[in-house]
This record gives structure tokens, sequence and C-alpha cells, in this order.
């Protein structure tokens, strides 16, 4: 809305003065910090109303799971779908900051809130049936899928480029993997990957949502940097005309993340649910696949990579030899069986995604 303001005031005689006011909205770093304060109030003013609007309604709140931890089952009855205030902060920083003219805003925004819209339905059911499984993951998947390749098709053809169809590799300036169009079926793998990863990451108060943050401002610089025609070519890395403005959504996801942190640090007034999980996992891979740096979101995520990979080698290794790796998957549950308490599974569990995020941004410079 701001931007739009500035071209409002170039129509108009006379506005000299109000104009050079105005001309700091141009600025990218100027907006994201924007989105930050605003995505951080909304969800500070109205996260309170939220919380006991949904406990309200939800009654009986998340359903806890009997074979999970047993320290869990003091949390029944903590409301879910935390994640509607969050994106009701994003989308109200990204509406208020961001330029309304591009599409890479529109394309990001419209993945983050379609995989929301998925997991606040997966929500609903468990908290309306009082059960953990809500629709079937293969229907979830599939319209996770539908929703990854129409992004991904999008992204395409907005960037004509021939390199839009290829994977850039970290560390190695001019080695690239054209896929031509199947670039799109890797780009939508990218994004439901993602989206799922974090919401199997989204199982202890607070543990999800700061290592979203860390990747998200480790993207928002990245965006910047392969927005900048200058900055990209001084580092090498592949330049994505009008990625930069992606910085600006990720401020209002930062600003927003805060605000639910607040109510998110043990003990958790509310949980995000896979209302909030799904759809910022999603965001992150649609942000990746926009601005060329899919591998570098492994790296950056790879704690989310970690706790994916943890549920997938344990179903498989228990349907081959019937023998389980981890005494409870995602990972962080094996850890709460080892004795760990929850304080520092989510402390240590923080500080491996910081370092995951400076090893995911060494990429830029060291080529």
């Amino acid at each position: 809305m701001f931007y739009w303001l500035i071209e409002l005031s170039n129509t108009f005689p006379g506005f000299g003065a109000i104009r050079t006011v105005l001309n700091v909205f141009r600025y990218i770093t100027f907006r994201t910090g924007g989105a930050v304060v605003t995505g951080a109030l909304f969800v500070f003013l109205f996260g309170p109303w939220i919380i006991d609007h949904l406990r309200i309604r939800q009654g009986k709140g998340q359903p806890i799971r009997t074979d999970g931890p047993q320290s869990h089952l003091a949390k029944k009855g903590t409301p879910t779908m935390g994640g509607l205030m969050i994106l009701s902060g994003l989308t109200v920083g990204t509406v208020l900051w961001a330029n309304p003219l591009n599409p890479y805003v529109w394309i990001v925004l419209a993945v983050t809130l379609g995989f929301g819209f998925v997991g606040f339905y997966d929500d609903y059911l468990k908290v309306t049936k009082q059960t953990t499984t809500g629709f079937g993951s293969k229907l979830r998947l599939l319209i996770e899928a539908a929703i990854a390749l129409v992004a991904c098709y999008a992204l395409v053809r907005l960037n004509r480029d021939p390199a839009s169809t290829a994977l850039t590799i970290p560390f190695l300036k001019d080695t690239v993997l054209h896929f031509g169009w199947f670039f799109v079926i890797f780009g939508a793998f990218v994004i439901v990957g993602s989206g799922n990863a974090v919401n199997l990451t989204d199982g202890l108060d607070g543990l999800a949502i700061v290592p979203v943050m860390i990747a998200t401002a480790s993207f928002a610089m990245i965006a910047y940097l392969a927005g900048n025609a200058v900055f990209a070519e001084y580092l090498q890395i592949k330049y994505v005309a009008g990625t930069g403005e992606l910085a600006v959504l990720c401020g209002a996801l930062l600003g927003a993340g805060l605000g639910f942190l607040w109510f998110n640090a043990p003990p958790a007034s509310i949980f995000m649910g896979d209302t909030g999980s799904l759809a910022l996992g999603g965001m992150l891979g649609a942000i990746a696949v926009a601005v060329k740096h899919e591998i570098v979101l492994a790296v950056i995520g790879g704690l989310f990579v970690l706790e994916a990979v943890s549920v997938i080698v344990q179903v498989v290794s228990f349907k081959l030899t019937g023998k389980r790796i981890f005494r409870m998957a995602p990972i962080h549950h094996h850890f709460e069986q080892l004795g760990w308490t929850e304080p520092q599974i989510v402390i240590r569990f923080w500080i491996i995604s910081v370092m995951l995020a400076l090893a995911g941004l060494s990429t830029l410079k060291l080529r």
C-alpha cells in the first residue's frame, strides 16, 4: 500500500515535499523493516483475542497422542490453529509494505495461504473429531502437489531466462543442471517437501517457529541479493529480477513469528498446528525455488531435513526389518526418550539452526 502511495504521488503536481518523504518507501530494506514491525504488532495486539476465540470454539483443544511422550499429556486442552495468527500478521505486513505489482510476492503468498488452508482443514478435522489424524495423507499430498506445481509453472513462465529451469550448485560458479520442464516437478517436490518437513518439526513448544524465523531471515538476505543485479554479479549468483521484493514477505513472517513466539513459549498458550507449519514450510520452499537456491534451503533448513529423514528411516526400517532405529520419531521425540528435557531439546535445536544458517549463507561467497 505504501509503495502504491509513492506511484500515486507522482501523478499529481505540487506534491514535491510529500514525494520526498514517501520516497523512503521505495527502499526494500526500509519496507522489510516496516513489515517486521507490522507483523509483530498485529500478532501482539490481536493474539490474545485469537487465542481466547480458538479456546472457546475448540473446547478440548488439540488431541494429544497417547503413544507419544507421556510428558505431553499435560498439554491437553491447549488450543491449536495458532498458524492463523502468523498468517494474519504475515498477510497484513505484506499487503501494507510489499510492491503490489510484483508477481513473485503474490505467487509465494498464494502458496503460503494455500498450504495454510490445507493445514487448517487438517487441524479442523482433528479438533472436531478429537483424533490425532486429519484427512487422508495421500489426498493432502495431492492437494499440496497441485498448489506447488501451479506455483512452479508460474515461476518458470515469469522468468523466461533458460536458467529458470536449471538447478544451481552451491560453492561452484558455473555448474548448473538443466532440467527443462522437469524443473516444475522438481520445484514442486522442494515446496511440498519443505512444507511437510517443517510440519514434522513442530512437536515441542517453540521448536519449529524459531528455526523457521532463522531460515526466513537467511532467505530475506538471499532474496535481496539475488534480486539486485550489482550484488548478484559480485557474488556470482543467479540474478532473478524482482525477487528482492520477497525480502519484504520474509520480514512480515519474521515479525509475525516473533509475535507468535511470545504466546508459544513454554508453556505454550497455543500450538501452531498444521495451519502454520505447512504454510511456513511451503513458503520457504517457494522462496528457495524463486531465488534459485533450492539446495541451499536443504542446508539452511537442515534441521527440518533431519526431522523428515528420521521419520522416513524409522518407517522404512520397521517395515523391512521390524526394528526401529530411533526410540521414537521424529528425532526430537527420540531425545525426549533419552531423558533430555523439552527446553534442552528446543534450545539445542535452535543452536543447530543458527549454525546451519551460517553454513548456508557462506555459499553466497565461497565459490
